[in-house]
């Protein structure tokens, strides 16, 4: 087996631990989503980004980056309906400090993409191909 390549992150959650309600820590079983399965389902159901789309981000296959997403949704779903604690860590991945924002000419959508990615070909959300760079931001400093 090969090792994994490191995925590119955008997004350092600020808070890193989840747990049930009335629940003493004592008493829960936990589960661990690390912090690329946390990013992909970000860009996936939160920034509703494609497969396709979503890889890119994160320097990915389309393929490995719906095989990070249904891990990440496995365990959330697990804990959910199991009632564990979530502990967001570790996992193989780069955090990145640079943006791009871009915006579509069509549907005036604005979106983010890491440097390095290269230019999105069209928009997320109409697929026009008229987009514009609004500006590069340095993300917040992770922690």
């Amino acid at each position: 087996m090969r090792p994994q390549k490191d995925r590119i992150v955008a997004f350092n959650p600020d808070v890193s631990y989840f747990k049930p309600r009335g629940i003493p820590m004592i008493d829960l079983e936990e589960t661990r989503l690390t912090v690329d399965e946390c990013e992909a389902l970000r860009l996936s159901d939160l920034l509703d980004l494609s497969h396709e789309d979503g890889g890119k981000q994160m320097g990915v296959s389309r393929a490995t980056f719906g095989r990070i997403l249904q891990n990440a949704r496995r365990t959330v779903a697990d804990a959910l309906v199991n009632g564990k604690a979530i502990s967001i860590e570790g996992g193989n991945f780069k955090m990145t400090t640079r943006e791009r924002v871009f915006e579509c000419d069509r549907c005036t959508k604005r979106w983010s993409e890491l440097q390095g990615t290269g230019r999105p070909e069209k928009c997320p959300s109409c697929g026009s191909k008229k987009l514009f760079r609004i500006s590069t931001r340095k993300s917040p400093p992770p922690g």
